[in-house]
Order: C-alpha cells, then structure tokens, then sequence
C-alpha cells in the first residue's frame, strides 16, 4: 500500500476525540500517512453530524487513494449520511476485528466510529486495523461491492 490520505471529521459529541486522534494520526507513518481535518474547527453544540459527514464523503470520492473517518455519538448519523453517496462504503465498526472484516469483505472506504461508546485508545486501534487491511481480491467481493453502486 503507497501513501495515503486520511479525512476525519465529527460533529459536537466527536469534537473532542476528533482533535486528539488528529494528533495521534498525524505521528503515524510520516510521508506515508497524510491527516486532513475537515472540521469542524471549534466545538459547536448546535452543528449537525450531516456536515461532517457530507465533507468528509466528497474528499473520499475525489481522492483514491483515502479512507475516511468519521465521529458521532453513535455513529449512527454519520454512517447514514455517507451512505447517500454513491462509491462511498460507510461503515460503523465499534471492535478492529469488525473494522478489518469491513475492509476486506466489503470495501468500506469511510469509517464511521462511536465518540461516546468507545475510548480513545480502542478507536486509535480501530482506525489503524482498519487502514491497514487490504480488501480481498476474490472476485465474490468484488462483485458485491461494485452491486453497492447499482441503480435501484
């Protein structure tokens, strides 16, 4: 795997763990590992998860070679929202084994996590067995991954 971008956001309830996974992200794999916070900047208890998320889906789209990464209450919010996207393969994994299922089975590209469910330390691991699991090239998982993007 060459170099990539990570995009994070959250919304109120994520903001604070957001701001310190940026700064463990960032320490990761220097040249390798490159972290863009798209917001928001500053704690605000009125925005709304759909902001985050819709940021973080058009950089995810627009950049091959990404993940995202997304930060709610539940996840739950962010999950849906991403989803609206076609080409975006949100998922909400609260375990790495989870995480590394939802990379190789099923492409995810954006990773949607609970700020209120998890600790730092358990999304910091999610996060990196995440990137870090490559998709399994079997054509099954392709195949549904690709029907994902169908029109209904």
């Amino acid at each position: 795997m060459g170099p990539y971008t990570l995009y994070i956001a959250a919304d109120h309830r994520g903001f604070e763990k957001k701001q310190k996974l940026v700064e463990i992200l960032q320490a990761c794999h220097p040249g390798m590992v490159q972290v863009k916070d798209l917001g928001p900047e500053k704690y605000d208890a009125e925005d709304d998860y759909n902001d985050a998320a819709i940021a973080v889906a058009k950089a995810v789209l627009g950049d091959a070679q990404s993940f995202g990464i997304l930060l709610c209450g539940s996840a739950h919010g962010v999950t849906m929202q991403s989803n609206r996207f076609r080409g975006i393969r949100a998922v909400n994994a609260d375990t790495v084994e989870s995480a590394k299922h939802a990379r190789t089975n099923d492409y995810a590209n954006v990773l949607c996590l609970s700020a209120d469910y998890l600790e730092l330390t358990e999304l910091d691991d999610i996060i990196k067995a995440f990137c870090h699991t490559q998709p399994d090239p079997a054509e099954k998982y392709q195949r549904r991954a690709d029907r994902l993007d169908e029109e209904v």
